[in-house]
């Protein structure tokens, strides 16, 4: 896997995404490589790059959709299996 590791973002509502999504992109050098509605309301965004700058973003982010809705989870895997990239395109 070329990046160093990914970030997860779930939050209620697909406007507390966007809200994550925008502040993690522009607090870090990350990708965003794709977002899954997951049902009930629930979304999911994930984000690659390397370790540091994944945290960062992850936590600006979640900070950011905390304040306009529901931040359910988040996660950053640091250096993912390869074969994890078996579950998704949204991987990279």
């Amino acid at each position: 896997m070329a990046k160093q590791a990914i970030g997860m973002i779930e939050c209620k509502g697909l406007i507390s995404l966007m809200e994550a999504a925008d502040a993690a992109l522009k607090s870090a050098d990350v990708t965003m490589t794709g977002w899954e509605k997951i049902g009930s309301g629930l979304v999911t965004g994930f984000f690659t790059g390397d370790v540091a700058a994944v945290k960062a973003a992850v936590e600006a982010g979640s900070e950011a959709a905390s304040q306009v809705g529901e931040v359910v989870s988040v996660q950053v895997i640091p250096r993912p299996h390869d074969d994890l990239s078996k579950l998704g395109t949204w991987i990279g």
